[in-house]
């Protein structure tokens, strides 16, 4: 019987021993997302019954560590059995010719496509259908909506989005999920509908560390899986960084006790924290961020704005038209500054074992009319290092917050190894929320 409360290892593991039908897990996945989808939004399309049934079988008898897990792939991955949009009404909803580069990992290594999730118009602002599973009434985020609410509601015990912004951090942080960004260039994005060429990245969700972890593993063939919390040994001390101010928008008074929280109970399972300071580089490198996706969007999004400009949504068409004379000299420069950040960066962050930072300044907004903002989250894009959001804190309306841990470049297994940790001790730690509750 396939169960949704299971981890995607231990599903993994039960259709390894024979005792799960990978084809009986896909046709009880459909139905679930049948019953459920409607109000929620998650899914833009789907397989059949009998298309998911076969590639199951076939999936299992050419083995792989996903054994046939079904995932959900966010609509701005190409995919050739699947309808691929990209959130917009230009596009007639129809497979591609091929599928996108992860893609094609996500089914070597096993992994079943269930469907498409929801995006944003082209991974920008304009706000998918989707709705927040775990905190109604408030957005899910964006641009990987979908992926994240199809994780948070137990549709699917994984998925696949992006991140040019903070697309894949900010909406597992307010869906209540662990959402991942790797280290750039871990994961293909060939075949995913560019928006910024030097900052688009492939993120993963799943429900706990150890999932997304092993799910990373297996796309990229590095040795990520986390081994369990309590048996964890650091072969030296663990630092913990936590910045005291921020060269943008503050945090809220959620955040601000949430990162509070996250420090005693890092501290309480062994773990050191320091207190820091943002070096000047980060304000100049936040900066041209917004620059250089700027001057890449209006190039990657050229035929639709020149063909096609009355169908983009208004925030999209808008920004564009904003972005279109950004000079090559101003390009140039703010790329120029990101090449010595992320230097700069590699060498402030040794300092550290991984930096702790809220993922969004606050609980997902109230309405549907936004995504959120993604300041704490673009510095790091830009950066290209590793970044993971790790739930389980609750602002003062009960809705999701998450904790942002940031890592250098290509110290992935270090940074998924602490998530666990923080993971772990959350999870018998009350939210500030509870805490304040317990004091009156």
């Amino acid at each position: 019987m396939a169960r949704p409360d299971l981890s995607a290892r231990e599903t993994a593991a039960l259709i390894e021993r024979g005792a799960l039908a990978p084809d009986a897990l896909a046709c009880a996945t459909l139905a679930r997302i049948a019953r459920d989808d409607a109000a929620l939004g998650a899914f833009v399309c789907t397989l059949t019954a009998d298309d998911a049934a076969d590639q199951s079988r076939r999936l299992r008898e050419l083995g792989g560590p996903l054994a046939g897990v079904p995932v959900a792939v966010k609509d701005i991955f190409d995919t050739r059995d699947l309808p691929t949009s990209y959130g917009s009404v230009i596009y007639p909803a129809q497979p591609a010719r091929v599928d996108a580069a992860v893609v094609s990992a996500l089914r070597r290594a096993g992994g079943l496509v269930i469907g498409k999730s929801s995006t944003t118009e082209f991974a920008y602002l304009q706000p998918a259908a989707t709705r927040n599973p775990r905190a109604s009434g408030r957005t899910p985020g964006g641009s990987s909506a979908g992926s994240a609410a199809a994780v948070a509601a137990g549709l699917v015990p994984l998925a696949l989005g992006t991140q040019t912004g903070g697309s894949v951090i900010r909406p597992a942080s307010y869906c209540g999920v662990v959402g991942y960004k790797p280290s750039f260039g871990w994961l293909p994005t060939v075949g995913l509908k560019c928006f910024s060429w030097s900052l688009d990245t492939v993120g993963l969700f799943a429900r706990d560390v150890a999932d997304v972890a092993w799910f990373a593993q297996a796309l990229c063939g590095r040795a990520l899986a986390v081994e369990a919390a309590e048996t964890f040994q650091a072969a030296s001390p663990i630092v913990v960084g936590i910045p005291e101010a921020y060269p943008w928008e503050g945090m809220s008074a959620n955040a601000s006790a949430a990162v509070a929280l996250a420090g005693h109970v890092l501290q309480a399972v062994g773990i050191e924290v320091r207190s820091c300071r943002l070096p000047p580089w980060a304000a100049e490198a936040f900066e041209a961020h917004a620059v250089i996706q700027g001057f890449e969007a209006w190039r990657c999004l050229s035929w639709e704005f020149d063909e096609h400009g009355k169908a983009l949504s208004p925030v999209l068409r808008e920004y564009l038209q904003g972005t279109r004379d950004i000079s090559a000299a101003a390009y140039e420069d703010a790329q120029a500054v990101a090449t010595q950040a992320r230097v700069q960066a590699q060498a402030w962050l040794q300092g550290f074992d991984v930096l702790l930072t809220p993922s969004a300044p606050d609980q997902a907004p109230v309405g549907h009319a936004t995504t959120g903002p993604s300041t704490f989250n673009r510095l790091w894009t830009l950066l290209g290092v590793p970044c993971i959001n790790v739930p389980g804190m609750e602002g003062d309306d009960g809705a999701p917050m998450g904790l942002q841990l940031i890592a250098p470049l290509g110290a992935d297994a270090r940074l998924l190894a602490v998530a666990q940790r923080l993971e772990c001790g959350l999870s018998v730690w009350p939210s500030p929320r509870q805490a304040a509750g317990r004091r009156a």
